[in-house]
């Protein structure tokens, strides 16, 4: 190696490591398409990222949550599924849970219910410790989310055969509770008096007025005639089976 007059030469010191140009494992950011494989490696490796989702290959990073437009609601329904949950053993409840569905989709519903194989149910907890499969419900809150969660999520999960999908459409003042059938979701219709009754859960039923309200006693209250009704007798009696 020539050198020219004045010219310095700098050497790295020994056991100081260069610079790398780029960080690895690359950042997460929202709108990468990804493998679910990828998508879990990048995501493991940034631990001050608390919530990300891959939707159809595509990574979504939800924005912090509002108090009254979604931590509220939420905390409603919660209690509501506890209360049924706590009813009807061994029905199985899950708060922002991973849910690893297919090679493109690792979500992170607001809740579920699932039940085990054992029961009839299609997922099952893997050796990681997530849900692998699809739950019998998802309940998703939408609020600044509505554009994914009732298009490229519905779809995903209509395709992975979740049985129902619960959609609060915060902004529009609209719940949405979806059954599949023939592998397409269709809305369950309310009764006269604006409860919805699902299928896959006997005696879960919601009163969507209350809800509005903010009336949790009065959604605990229908909840209550839905869990001494005879359909939700005669479930619970086929999971004793």
């Amino acid at each position: 190696m020539s050198v020219t007059l004045g010219q310095t030469i700098t050497r790295p010191r020994p056991g100081v490591a260069r610079p790398r140009l780029h960080p690895f494992p690359p950042p997460l950011n929202p709108g990468d398409r990804l493998s679910r494989a990828e998508f879990e490696r990048r995501y493991l490796a940034h631990p001050e990222i608390k919530k990300a989702e891959l939707v159809e290959g595509v990574v979504y990073m939800p924005t912090p949550v509002r108090f009254a437009l979604h931590g509220e609601p939420h905390a409603w329904l919660m209690g509501w599924l506890g209360v049924y949950v706590a009813a009807t053993p061994p029905v199985r409840i899950g708060d922002n849970a991973t849910v690893r569905l297919d090679f493109e989709n690792e979500v992170q519903p607001d809740a579920l219910l699932r039940l085990d194989p054992a029961q009839g149910g299609r997922s099952h907890i893997d050796e990681d410790g997530y849900v692998a499969g699809p739950p019998e419900l998802i309940v998703e809150i939408a609020a600044g989310s509505t554009s994914y969660d009732l298009h490229d999520k519905k779809r995903a999960y209509a395709r992975n055969g979740v049985q129902e999908y619960l959609a609060i459409q915060v902004y529009d003042r609209r719940i949405d509770w979806f059954s599949l059938e023939e592998g397409v979701y269709r809305p369950l219709p309310a009764d006269e008096a604006g409860v919805l009754r699902s299928r896959a859960f006997p005696g879960l039923w919601l009163d969507t007025e209350a809800f509005w309200a903010g009336d949790l006693a009065q959604m605990l209250a229908v909840l209550q005639r839905g869990l001494e009704s005879e359909e939700h007798a005669a479930f619970v009696a086929r999971l004793g089976e």
